[in-house]
């Protein structure tokens, strides 16, 4: 396999340039996944031909298991709910910023088939503009009869390469440098906030495990992600945790919100490297998807969301 070491950049480490193969294949496999079982209705047809985009592998699942037009219905606000960096407003702009990219990936990156199905497209949705733009018309590659692209984005300290191979205006990702893959997945989780001027990465993660004999969700919350905020000697954050709990056959059993508060001293920061909180769960036995997202309205602790199976014995 050929590696080739581009330069460096300002805010980048020397990387190894990595092979696109695998994203393309990917992409191929995506975009070629069998339908839901059931005929869909023209609602849930329009949404899911551009939000599979975005879907994680568990949301594709269960949407292809829903039977019924309302449970479809139901997910589709759910989809977005979930991804909604603001709820308290009437707008979802994570929903708009998307169908928004979508219209300019049709109208800027068409090569003879729509522009959010070519490779520029599909990293503009993602992605949004890059940080920098560089194009190579002059190179010494023989493979490649057109021009080389460079997107780079900061935030992701990921650089992406297209060509056109036969000079055709015909582009597709080569290569690779960065955690391509690790910025998809927050994208999909919609941990990525969109704006028309790019992305805002959250790097927070939280952990969860679930103890089957007091049949209780665990969440661990790394200390390092929250910005307390200081009430006389108290280190406070009000946390909101919302799950949304499928059975991996498609069937939504719970929806439920709780509150909760974290009240430390400063000396707690040095014993402690997470904030563990427990939540009870009225569930049969079974397997099931648990999604998970974690807001604070105070702005202490950055929204996240993460999608876990359990498995439920007895």
């Amino acid at each position: 396999m050929r590696k080739r070491l581009i330069k460096k950049k300002k805010g980048f480490k020397d990387w190894w340039w990595k092979p696109g193969v695998i994203i393309i294949y990917l992409w191929l496999l995506s975009f070629c996944a069998p339908a839901p079982e059931v005929k869909l209705d023209p609602e849930s047809q329009s949404f899911y031909e551009y939000a599979r985009l975005i879907m994680t592998r568990e949301e594709n699942k269960i949407f292809h298991q829903l039977r019924d037009e309302k449970a479809r219905h139901d997910f589709i606000e759910e989809f977005w709910a979930k991804r909604d960096p603001d709820p308290e407003t009437e707008e979802n702009e994570f929903k708009n910023e998307f169908y928004r990219r979508i219209d300019y990936a049709n109208k800027h990156f068409n090569e003879g088939i729509p522009g959010w199905k070519t490779d520029r497209g599909r990293i503009y949705i993602y992605m949004g503009p890059p940080d920098k733009f560089e194009e190579f018309f002059s190179h010494n590659d023989p493979e490649v009869r057109g021009s080389i692209l460079w997107w780079i984005y900061y935030d992701y300290q990921l650089v992406i390469e297209f060509v056109d191979r036969r000079g055709m205006n015909h582009y597709e990702i080569r290569g690779y440098e960065g955690d391509f893959f690790g910025a998809m997945e927050k994208m999909k989780l919609g941990q990525i906030g969109l704006t028309d001027k790019g992305p805002r990465v959250n790097k927070a993660d939280f952990d969860l495990s679930f103890d089957e004999a007091s049949r209780e969700a665990i969440i661990r919350l790394p200390l390092k992600s929250f910005h307390f905020l200081t009430e006389g000697e108290e280190l406070v954050s009000r946390l909101l945790f919302e799950f949304y709990i499928y059975r991996t056959d498609g069937e939504k059993v719970q929806r439920f919100k709780e509150e909760r508060n974290l009240i430390l001293k400063e000396a707690d920061l040095e014993k402690m490297k997470t904030a563990d909180f427990h939540f009870a769960l009225k569930l049969d036995p079974g397997d099931y998807y648990l999604d998970c997202l974690v807001l604070s309205e105070d702005g202490t602790f950055p929204r996240c969301r993460k999608i876990f199976e359990i498995k439920i014995k007895s």
